[in-house]
């Protein structure tokens, strides 16, 4: 179980995270072995080679990497694997990098298996102590790169260690040849083992199992134990843990002592342990910045602990059987009455060490340090030294344990006191006697969380505390937890439902499952768990709307949940948790209704009018929620929501409004919160039919949205959509109830005040307040919309044409699109009926016009292409409202608004943008393949349904510019389409994106090429090509992306057949329109007719002389970025279109190009330029004044 305090479990993220489980569990071996083999085989062709060596080594690991969560796996292999690299470590032949290469390789092995298991396969005979020895005295300790040789050496070392014999035998005579003495064996281990004690890299940690495999042999501890923890006590006390080399020599010291202590003997070590518990008394480690520090302070301490005490196990401890169930099962009678009479003996009586008081002292405050591992380490400490105490001070430790749990005590505390009773539980030492103290806690520990600030803590608690009932299903008897059956099982089902945090959701459903499968008690546990599996409840939404319900449909749960989310949940600090926990309750109510309207409600509504904010919201929507759902459930038994709840509930509910307009709690920051609440509240009691007609709350509830919609802009920008929906839902609701003279009859007064108030409001300054007057008029019942509809059409109209126009109130616009399709649904289609009625005949046409119109809503920002969504907009509605004409009055459908609707369709699902093609592209196929009603006048309808048989419907991706371009380019060949789907296609091949211009210019060419046979057909698509650019001469958005379009054509040479003609009559009028362009001062546009200008030279005839003509011109155009591009430019020309000049003057035309300074000032271009001009026979330009500025 882990404690993180974030949540990153979602619904999407399920299947992706089961894939990773199950990838993880499916390896059955170590299956990499030849291929290892081989790697490690070549390391003596590799080592001396960088790249190579970096490459060997991060397939090694990769390997090794993928058996981190299974490493058992690779015990068969260890021994050849180890005795592989050991053959070039030992091999006298073998030179550093080769050594070093290897060690590296046995380090990945060694991190993947755990040093414990790996060491033990190092060679440990007596022939090997002292080459080890050699080559770890070679090694430089402040080599960086080669640390893990030296780390590894000292595994290996340790290992070595072990020889059951005296270390003064291998020293022989300790005369070298010069007759200088050699340091005996003992005393060079030691002097390396101190030194690398002291290291800042991980051969530290080395060094100190080196010490508890060295200090603990027979021979050593005599000669040396004193004086080494004499040097480890000096280190330790002269060091500070201010400066980093400090702590690195405290954190190698404390790590040696810790591992000394815990491989030693006791007899060995008790003498000195009370020098060295008063060393860290003296230290105040506990009070250390270091995590580290404290953490090896606490392990420390801990087995300090463990060495006054006599090493057995407490007699007294609880002890549920075998943790086999076969050797539970075969377990006979006699056996369990002699371990019950053992248990009953007496204790030994021996008096404990009063430094055993200490050692628990700082364990209990390691406890409730802020780092998880100290308190971690800390719990393992307590539980470890508790088992060896006498039963009356085991059960003081639990007391003082328990008292982490108190509300003055931090989040810390409290998951330390978990951590503890988790160990203390599972090691058997809290006795079935203090469960009575202990499950209250953990039931509160579930739960627990505390605020700070925006945010929380509180998850790492629950987690731990979901630990605790997993180790209590394992620890117990069912009969000792059968009284808490209820309380655990309510509490976990909470935490694993309920929980915001992902982890304790799933802690608390894995704790579930073990008391489930252990205990065997807990009601309809196997249906619970069914439901509530790990993978279940990752999707919050899941878990609170779905799973909550199954659950409850269980007595035993349903009001212990129902009562945590009114305590726990409607008050909390998230507000996705709030609006979950109230809509959680709306379903539960059908479980307990009677429990709701008599209990809950009531407990509800004076929350509804606190000080607390978060309460105050959460409470009004779970009342909303609450009314409605048994409002639901009277509709089944023939009663009213007002003979369910009382009559009190009743007013309270209707004075909530009056009450926060009182104190002037719609101001402000709560402000937000509580109109999203009322308006929710309005809702639900509307659609609850309460009995509210003609009294004064509904003109204060409609006072309060209007008020909503006319200061949306004062309102935070993550706030102003979730208003927007909830005002707009409100409004529907409270009009369908509440304005009806009579049923389908509106209230005049009402209807002509309303829609004269939100048409005006379309005219308003404010985006936010047009948006809300546009979806207000957009929600009204048909009843307030008949007689009215000419009305808001031409508001909504009027507001979509002039915004367009300014180029502002984007958001208004997309809003008033939706709002006249949902106008026009509900008013219905009448052929030949009024136009303040229905859509007819008459206004039709005005509807389709401003629809299609916002189709090209092109309006760009700071924020890009905001116009896309009119245009999303725009196609959904006229999709809308298509249907519903063809439905209805097919006859009122003009040929020429169809035409243009779908050729509309077309040019968006061509376009650059993958979103909204895919959403032009589905609406047309939906629009073509509609059968009830069919789509009438659809042109060439028959070629459509070749080109997009019905099964496109289902398996066209439009998103994949890979499939949607081979289609859509199709349509080029309809003459209809031609023209819209080339608009389309040319902001796509002229784009940015790669792959949306990949495969759209793919399918042109394509295209193009099919055609090329096809005169009629080619020109055709020229002539196309040139409107298209004729009528967006002005438009950067298309022109110059058009500009990079018609450059790729032309060096693709899809009009080879007009260049066969001299002079052709598309080159002529496309050079025509690209003087214009060439006017322009943008650099992107100039750049691209350039290049366009370079491909038209493979036109015959004087328009090749006029192109030329206009190169040369650019040649000194003022801008020198434009000159030097076209030099270049044209340099490639020439060598791809060789024979267009004289071969005489090529060379020097050539060389003229690319060695004259293009960005050199007139004065020098223009007498190259004219040169130029003369070697190709083209007129030199002459100077106009007023061009002066542009060409020279």
């Amino acid at each position: 179980m882990t404690s993180s305090e974030t949540e990153n479990g979602c619904a999407g993220g399920e299947r992706g995270e089961s894939d990773v489980i199950v990838q993880t569990c499916v390896l059955g071996g170590f299956s990499e072995s030849v291929e290892t083999r081989a790697l490690i085989s070549s390391l003596a062709e590799v080592h001396g080679d960088t790249v190579t060596t970096e490459s060997a080594t991060q397939r090694f690991l990769v390997i090794m990497n993928r058996y981190q969560e299974q490493p058992h796996l690779l015990d068969p292999h260890l021994e050849w694997l180890l005795n592989m690299i050991l053959e070039f470590i030992r091999s006298e032949t073998s030179p550093p990098s080769l050594v070093h290469l290897s060690f590296k390789f046995l380090y990945i092995i060694c991190k993947v298996r755990g040093y414990k298991i790996f060491m033990q396969l190092f060679p440990h005979e007596v022939a090997d102590v002292q080459p080890v020895l050699d080559l770890l005295s070679r090694q430089d300790p402040k080599d960086s790169e080669t640390w893990e040789t030296r780390y590894m050496l000292l595994l290996w070392l340790s290992m070595t260690c072990l020889i059951p014999f005296d270390l003064s035998r291998l020293d022989g005579h300790l005369e070298s040849d010069a007759g200088k003495a050699r340091e005996p064996t003992m005393d060079r281990i030691l002097t390396i083992a101190k030194s690398y004690l002291v290291v800042s890299d991980s051969p530290r940690d080395a060094a100190s199992v080196l010490v508890s495999k060295f200090m603990t042999r027979p021979d050593v501890k005599q000669k040396c134990l004193g004086d080494f923890l004499d040097w480890s006590l000096t280190t330790i006390s002269q060091t500070n843990d201010q400066s980093m080399r400090d702590i690195m020599v405290l954190d190698g010291a404390l790590q040696s002592l810790a591992k000394l202590f815990k491989h030693g003997k006791r007899d060995d070590l008790l003498q000195y342990a009370p020098t060295i518990l008063k060393c860290l008394e003296q230290k105040h480690l506990s009070e250390s910045s270091q995590a580290m520090l404290r953490k090896l302070g606490a392990k420390l301490i801990q087995r300090l602990g463990l060495t006054f005490l006599k090493p057995r196990l407490a007699t007294w401890r609880y002890q549920r059987g075998s943790r086999s169930l076969a050797a539970n099962l075969s377990m006979s009678q006699s056996t369990t009455a002699i371990a019950e009479m053992e248990t009953q003996e007496q204790e030994e009586d021996y008096d404990i060490p009063e430094e055993v008081e200490t050692v628990i002292e700082h364990l209990l405050v390691g406890l409730k340090d802020k780092e998880t591992i100290v308190r971690w380490s800390a719990a393992k400490g307590i539980g470890r030294v508790t088992g060896r105490l006498p039963k009356e001070l085991a059960d003081e430790v639990v007391g003082s344990v328990l008292d982490c749990f108190s509300f003055q005590e931090t989040d810390n505390a409290w998951h330390g006191g978990c951590l503890a009773l988790a160990e203390l539980g599972r090691r058997g030492l809290l006795l079935p006697s203090r469960l009575t103290d202990v499950v209250p806690l953990i039931i509160k520990s579930l739960t627990y969380e505390e605020k700070r600030g925006a945010c929380s803590v509180g998850s790492n608690v629950r987690d731990a505390a979901c630990y605790v009932c997993w180790s209590f299903a394992r620890a117990y008897e069912p009969k000792e937890l059968e009284p808490f059956v209820t309380q655990i099982a309510n509490a976990l089902l909470i935490t694993a439902v309920f929980d915001r945090n992902v982890n304790c959701r799933r802690a608390a459903s894995a704790a579930f499952q073990e008391n489930v499968g252990r205990q065997g008690t807990f009601p309809h546990g196997i249906d619970i768990l069914t439901a509530a599996d790990y993978y279940a409840v990752g999707n919050l939404n899941n878990c609170y709307l779905n799973i909550s319900v199954y659950i409850a449909k269980f007595p035993e749960y349903t009001k212990a949940m129902i009562d945590h989310l009114i305590a726990m949940k409607i008050n909390h600090w998230d507000g996705v948790i709030r609006e979950l926990a109230t809509k959680a309750l709306h379903n539960l109510t059908p479980q307990a209704p009677d429990y709701m309207a008599t209990t809950v409600l009531p407990q509800l509504l004076p929350i509804a009018g606190g000080i607390d904010l978060h309460g105050r919201h959460g409470a009004i929507l779970a009342c909303a929620e609450i009314t409605h759902a048994l409002y639901k459930l009277g509709l089944q038994t023939n009663r009213t929501v007002v003979d369910i709840i009382s009559s009190e509930c009743v007013d309270a509910l209707k004075n909530i409004h009056q009450k926060l307009q009182d104190r002037k709690q719609y101001r402000g920051f709560g402000g937000e919160l509580m109109r999203l609440a009322m308006c929710g509240l309005i809702e639900k009691l509307s659609l609850s039919k309460m009995p509210f007609k003609n009294d004064p709350v509904i003109t204060g509830w409609q006072w309060l949205i209007d008020d909503t919609i006319k200061t949306l802009h004062l309102f935070s920008s993550g706030a102003k959509d979730g208003i927007m929906i909830a005002v707009v839902s409100a409004l529907s609701a409270l009009c369908e109830e509440y304005y009806q003279a009579q049923p389908g009859q509106a209230d005049s007064e009402m209807q002509t005040v309303l829609v004269s108030q939100y048409t005006e409001g379309l005219k308003s300054p404010q985006i936010p307040t047009r948006c809300g007057s546009a979806l207000a008029l957009g929600c009204l019942p048909r009843f307030m919309i008949h007689s009215k509809l000419k009305q808001i059409l031409e508001g909504l109209q009027q507001m979509c044409i002039v915004s367009q126009k300014e180029g502002n109130f984007t958001e208004a616009r997309r809003d008033a699109v939706r709002a006249i399709a949902q106008v026009c649904m509900k008013a219905g289609v009448c052929a030949s009926g009024s136009t303040d009625s229905a859509l007819c005949s008459e206004n039709v046409a005005e509807v389709y016009g401003v629809l299609l119109n916002s189709m090209n809503d092109y309006t760009t920002d700071s924020r890009g292409d905001v116009g896309a969504w009119v245009r999303q907009a725009a196609m959904t509605s006229l999709m809308d409202v298509t249907m519903l004409v063809a439905s209805s009055a097919p006859e009122i459908l003009l040929p020429d608004l169809v035409k243009h609707m779908m050729c509309c369709l077309a040019q968006q699902a061509a376009e650059k943008i993958d979103r909204y093609r895919a959403h032009a592209g589905n609406i047309f196929l939906h629009l073509l393949h509609s059968t009830e009603p069919a789509v009438p006048h659809i042109p060439h309808r028959e070629e459509l349904l070749n080109i997009f048989p019905v099964e496109t419907t289902t398996s066209l991706n439009w998103n994949a510019p890979s499939q949607a371009f081979q289609y859509i380019t199709q349509l080029l060949g309809l003459p209809q389409y031609q023209y819209h789907t080339l608009l389309g296609l040319t902001v796509s091949v002229g784009g940015i994106t790669e792959s949306t211009v990949h495969f759209s210019s793919q399918s042109l060419f394509d295209y193009l090429k099919g055609i090329q046979d096809n005169s009629a057909a080619l020109s055709q698509f020229g002539d196309t090509l040139l409107s298209i650019f004729r009528d967006n001469l002005r438009n950067e958005r298309v022109s110059v992306p058009f500009l990079k379009m018609l450059n790729q054509m032309l060096a693709n040479s899809c009009f080879e057949i007009f260049t066969t003609q001299e002079n052709h009559q598309f080159c002529v009028d496309l050079l025509t329109l690209c003087k214009e362009i060439k006017k322009s001062k943008d650099i992107s546009k100039l750049r691209a007719c350039v290049a366009v200008f370079c491909g038209l030279i493979q036109f015959q005839g004087e328009v090749r002389k006029k192109v030329l003509s206009q190169l040369l011109m650019l040649l000194c155009h003022s801008f020198p970025v434009i000159r030097k591009t076209t030099a270049s430019q044209m340099y490639e020309m020439l060598l791809t279109y060789d024979d267009i000049i004289d071969p005489e003057v090529l060379d020097d035309v050539m060389t003229l190009l690319s060695d004259t300074n293009w960005e050199s000032d007139f004065a020098t271009v223009r007498p190259h330029r004219n040169q130029l001009c003369d070697w190709l026979g083209v007129p030199r330009p002459q100077v106009v004044a007023k061009n002066l500025a542009q060409v020279s």
